[in-house]
């Protein structure tokens, strides 16, 4: 639901206070007008900005009369006028095909100079193949949980990522 903008502004101000740093702030419609006093508040305490575009599909790959490569592109390259720190990419029902996953971060990587995060949801079982050709596209972050965690409707279980990373390039270093 939407919230007034005075709530918005107070939210903003006594979560940075409590030391949130990083705000995602997404609207499921991608409608840029409702990001316009999130971004001011987060901007006013002087915090990190991260724009979400939500993820969607009318079949099952991108493209359409809508939800189009183009169509989150120019999103992004919105969302990166409008002040955004860094952007993230919110599959929220977990429909991410891999190669969609691949095409839309190598489009993203191309468009916008702001680091490009992928969050996904476990919901269909693709979510980690999608997250290994979205590093392979130059991704900067993934979002996991540990396994207890992770899969079903959470996001893909951090191990498996890491296992599969482990002596390459991308590498996180991290210690199974």
């Amino acid at each position: 639901r939407n919230y007034a903008d005075d709530v918005v502004e107070s939210f903003v101000k006594e979560s940075a206070d409590a030391g949130i740093d990083i705000f995602r702030v997404f609207d499921a419609l991608n409608d840029e007008r409702n990001f316009e006093t999130s971004f001011r508040a987060i901007k006013s305490c002087g915090k990190h900005i991260q724009a979400s575009i939500s993820y969607s599909l009318t079949g099952p790959r991108l493209g359409g009369e809508v939800f189009t490569i183009d169509y989150f592109v120019k999103k992004a390259v919105i969302f990166e006028q409008m002040g955004a720190e860094s952007l993230c990419i919110k599959d929220m029902a977990g429909l991410m095909n891999p190669q969609d996953a691949f095409d839309l971060v190598s489009a993203l990587k191309k468009a916008v100079r702001i680091p490009i995060h992928l969050h996904c949801h476990y919901t269909s079982g693709m979510a980690s193949m999608a997250y290994l050709k979205a590093i392979e596209a130059g991704v900067d972050v993934v979002d996991c949980a540990v396994a207890p965690f992770g899969l079903r409707t959470s996001e893909p279980a951090v191990e498996p990522i890491v296992a599969a990373l482990t002596e390459t390039e991308r590498d996180p270093g991290l210690d199974l």
